[in-house]
């Protein structure tokens, strides 16, 4: 019988790995291509972990293992006019809400104890409606200012569509970010609001950044958009270069036009999130609304690519309990940004 020989393998070329490849390509200034975003979103399950290391490459070089947390009040509620499909607070939905003027600055000031106590980097002020009242710009205006003085947080106010002079006012008064998310893509939207245009929007971030503030403008995945959308939307949000993303995954709340939608799960949504790191790679990327529903036990795999998630609840629906995300951080390796870290 012939011996086997103990000769040495055969040594093969490892393949190289097309995602670090592109992570590298992208730390060294290269602009994602429509068609490197398409490949993203569609790529294979199997390749998802590897996906992912090229997205935490990214992330780790412009933010370590940092995390940043966001704390958010939502100081006016519903008494909006205005018809986005997906809103609870809009003027088509019959979800039983809460609704409520803006409120007075003793409530903003308590939100921004409990925005410290949380160990937030940021507190969110969102303020229902088109647009706020010169009155609600004077209210916001010295609120602000009176947590700025309290407090080291920075502030991000999300007031809805705003002119160059209204954001003027937000910054003399101390605002350091305004909040308005794009959503989808012009294409997309719309389908899922008539009573303003992308073009509104994209108006109201143009006048943020003439007034020398940070741009905070974001998703919402799982409305019913295309692939194409999606990709289109990161593309815009790292052509206009925001400092904060939040990504939220549609919550179909009951009442809403879209409430019977529910098209996501756990892997495309990281896939997502893998994009818009890719796509926008010096941004503040968070995990936002939703991600409780939609990445489910994925979750700590999103902090891979995102670097900030909200804690404490959002909007109109509650989030979980920010312990548990604290835990999850702690677990992973990753730190909290230190208070006072601007």
């Amino acid at each position: 019988m012939r011996r086997l020989s103990h000769a040495a393998p055969l040594q093969r070329s490892t393949p190289p790995n097309r995602w670090q490849e592109l992570a590298e390509q992208v730390l060294a200034g290269h602009q994602l291509s429509r068609q490197e975003g398409l490949e993203i979103f569609q790529c294979p399950d199997e390749e998802l972990v590897e996906l992912l290391a090229a997205a935490y490459r990214v992330r780790y070089h412009y933010h370590g293992r940092l995390v940043q947390v966001n704390f958010l009040i939502n100081a006016k509620s519903g008494l909006c006019g205005e018809d986005c499909a997906y809103c609870s607070q809009s003027a088509v939905s019959t979800a039983p809400i809460q609704k409520y003027r803006l409120v007075h600055k003793e409530k903003i000031l308590q939100g921004a104890e409990l925005a410290a106590a949380h160990q937030a980097r940021t507190y969110c002020i969102a303020v229902s409606g088109r647009g706020p009242s010169d009155q609600e710009l004077d209210l916001l205006a010295e609120a602000v200012r009176e947590v700025k003085r309290r407090y080291p947080l920075r502030i991000c106010v999300s007031p809805g569509l705003l002119s160059r002079q209204q954001a003027v006012r937000l910054k003399q008064a101390g605002v350091d970010r305004v909040n308005h998310n794009l959503n989808t893509s012009a294409r997309f939207y719309p389908r899922i609001c008539t009573t303003h245009s992308y073009q509104d929007r994209l108006a109201t971030l143009e006048a943020v950044r003439a007034a020398g503030l940070e741009i905070c403008s974001g998703a919402l995945l799982g409305m019913g958009e295309e692939e194409e959308d999606v990709v289109d939307l990161a593309l815009e949000l790292g052509r206009l270069e925001v400092e904060a993303a939040p990504i939220n995954f549609l919550n179909p709340i009951p009442g809403t036009p879209l409430e019977g939608i529910r098209r996501l799960n756990p892997r495309s949504c990281l896939k997502a999130l893998c994009l818009f790191r890719l796509a926008i790679p010096k941004c503040e990327l968070r995990m936002s609304a939703g991600r409780e529903i939609h990445l489910g036990p994925l979750q700590p795999m999103g902090l891979f690519p995102a670097n900030s998630l909200f804690v404490g609840g959002y909007l109109t629906t509650p989030g979980r309990d920010p312990q548990e995300d604290f835990r999850m951080i702690e677990a992973l390796g990753f730190e909290v940004v230190p208070d006072g870290v601007h």
